[in-house]
């Protein structure tokens, strides 16, 4: 893997069949409530769901030594080396299921963390999550549909974990602005079960780095996120927008 910053290319575009439909309220004839946006990655087949395990797994990491790179400073080798081992330890084949894809990242995210905090602290998060930014606006494809695009990969990333999530559905996904709600967070869920079987977490909230990481993401895609975190009934959640920046500019 190059070490030095890969010059973007041609933007990858990726035409998706559905493109809103799959999102945009059902039919109304006006004499009730307009039918609730369906989550349109329920039936995602098992072969995408380990191909997106795939590509955080490789924002990640080559965030992380893109990150450490930027820092100028002397990075003891054999230590990264050793992390790279482990974090691609017993990699699963292609054809493998997701959940043992979803292992593979979940132990890798665990352990960059503890690399980064243990070493800099955890006000490092931050620029790791704009450095791994970088990487996911070559990496990701675009399909098209403007600020839509960035809210649908978390809610693509939101259904790996079976998080419960919903559409703005009095505003439909649209090229200018995007919503989402994730009313049951299940990464919550996921980290405790790992804490349970002796995962050592390094941070005390998954939010304190997918927060940070999402809004990267957004924002490397040229639209202006925003959040808030939310608790109740439901569990944890969060409500994002990704919306067009005033003068409908793009960052390069």
């Amino acid at each position: 893997m190059s070490e030095g910053h890969i010059p973007p290319g041609p933007p990858r575009t990726a035409l998706l069949g559905s493109a809103l439909s799959d999102v945009l309220p059902g039919p109304h004839d006006g004499s009730g409530p307009a039918a609730p946006a369906r989550p349109p990655y329920r039936a995602m087949p098992d072969a995408d769901r380990s191909a997106l395990w795939r590509q955080r797994l490789h924002e990640a990491e080559a965030g992380l030594t893109r990150y450490l790179v930027s820092r100028g400073d002397e990075i003891r080798l054999t230590e990264w080396f050793a992390l790279q081992a482990e974090i691609f330890a017993d990699l699963p084949e292609p054809t493998d299921s997701p959940q043992a894809w979803q292992r593979i990242f979940f132990r890798g995210q665990a352990l960059m963390e503890r690399f980064l905090v243990a070493r800099y602290g955890e006000d490092v998060l931050g620029d790791w999550a704009r450095s791994n930014a970088e990487v996911h606006r070559d990496v990701e494809p675009d399909h098209g549909r403007g600020a839509a695009d960035p809210v649908h990969r978390i809610a693509r990333q939101a259904e790996l974990y079976g998080s419960d999530y919903e559409f703005d559905d009095a505003r439909p996904p649209s090229a200018d602005r995007a919503a989402l709600t994730i009313t049951h967070c299940a990464i919550w869920d996921y980290r405790e079960k790992a804490r349970r079987n002796g995962v050592r977490l390094t941070l005390a909230s998954p939010c304190t780095y997918c927060t940070e990481a999402l809004s990267a993401n957004i924002r490397a895609k040229g639209f202006v996120p925003t959040h808030r975190l939310r608790s109740g009934p439901t569990g944890h959640g969060c409500h994002w927008e990704a919306s067009a920046p005033a003068d409908d500019s793009r960052e390069a």
